[in-house]
């Protein structure tokens, strides 16, 4: 290179990387948490004017400190695993499915259904046996409207479901309306609070370990359908190019019906989970955003479910922990959600940094 044209070459570029390592890539990431992890500190003790050990201790206190506090924090991660879960068949196909909220409701929705009218009819193994179904067959039928008009009309999958998400909440308003006529009431009260049918039992006296198991059975076939799988293959290929799909003899049609009916069906179970296993109400806000806090654990997991059991473990973590702290320091009940914000907002940006290196000019030695 001349001297002319070194003169002229900027300071510093962003070059897009050819690979990069598995342990590198996940190194940039913990430095993204521990950069997250400090500016979260500053904050809090700008706020509080407290030392930020004490902060961060208070954190673990929230999340784990007590037994209560604990299966709570694994509670709402396994939740938040089976989404990221469920979305992940329909994402590796390039199907964005924005619509998780609106699948959740509609499970938790028929979940609530089976409870409040089946409640009675039948032993508890069986009713809930009825709800994993049931709940599961209506976040199919609301992954199912999207695919459809995706696979015969390519129309935008994005706009499709997140307008459905909509829909979903004006439904479940309408039940609570129909159930119990509350003014202006937007949940449902606990449901078979007495008898307790439909909800899931406690197993080694505990109550949320179903839930556990649930959502791992459902993480470990999940796995083994996308890996070892002829469906996962073609889900593969189709998300790949559609062109190479067809060109190789995949109804491309169908695979896209197919897939996003097995994401919203397991969307829809999520929604049982939710309220059998842990609210036992319905309400617009059953899901809580975490359709949408799913869609950055899936992607930033890279579809890997260990990974995604980290990332949901870790998000939930800081999330419990923040909402102790905000209590504990008298803060906006917001505070938690600002905290949880700073979190997303390193370790999205990291990848940034894992797809794309910086590149400083040379120094003129090197250009002599």
């Amino acid at each position: 290179m001349s001297k002319e044209a070194a003169n002229k070459e900027v300071f510093l570029r962003m070059t897009k990387r050819d690979s990069i390592s598995k342990r590198k890539a996940w190194a940039i990431r913990g430095i993204a948490v521990v950069l997250s992890l400090i500016l979260c500190a500053l904050i809090i003790v700008a706020l509080t004017n407290d030392n930020p050990f004490q902060v961060y201790l208070g954190i673990i206190d929230g999340a784990v400190g007590r037994k209560r506090r604990f299966w709570v924090t694994v509670r709402e991660t396994m939740v938040l695993l089976i989404i990221a879960v469920g979305l992940t068949p329909a994402f590796k196909m390039r199907f964005w499915n924005i619509g998780a909220e609106g699948q959740i409701l509609m499970g938790g929705t028929a979940t609530a259904a089976m409870m409040i009218y089946f409640g009675n009819a039948m032993p508890n193994w069986l009713l809930l046996l009825v709800i994993f179904i049931v709940s599961s067959l209506a976040g199919m039928l609301w992954g199912l409207l999207p695919a459809v008009f995706k696979a015969y009309y390519n129309t935008n999958e994005t706009l499709f479901t997140l307008m459905l998400n909509y829909v979903a909440m004006q439904i479940v308003t309408f039940c609570i309306v129909f159930w119990e006529n509350p003014a202006g009431s937007n949940t449902v009260g606990i449901i078979n609070g007495a008898t307790r049918k439909g909800w899931f039992r406690n197993i080694f006296g505990q109550q949320y370990v179903l839930n556990v198991i649930i959502v791992l059975i459902m993480t470990l076939a999940v796995y083994l359908y996308m890996k070892h799988s002829k469906q996962g293959y073609e889900i593969a290929v189709v998300g790949e190019s559609q062109n190479t799909a067809k060109y190789a003899g995949i109804n491309v049609k169908k695979v896209i019906i197919r897939t996003m009916m097995i994401s919203g069906g397991i969307c829809g179970l999520a929604g049982s989970i939710i309220v059998s296993g842990a609210s036992h109400t319905i309400s617009t806000s059953t899901a809580g955003g975490r359709g949408f806090t799913a869609i950055i654990v899936a992607w930033m997991s890279k579809f890997n479910p260990v990974a995604m059991l980290l990332v949901s473990a870790f998000l939930v973590f800081m999330q419990q922990g923040s909402i102790q702290i905000a209590s504990q320091y008298g803060l906006n009940e917001n505070a938690s959600d600002i905290i949880t914000g700073i979190l997303l907002f390193f370790l999205i940006g990291c990848e940034f940094f894992i797809n794309y290196k910086v590149e400083f000019r040379k120094s003129k030695k090197e250009v002599q």
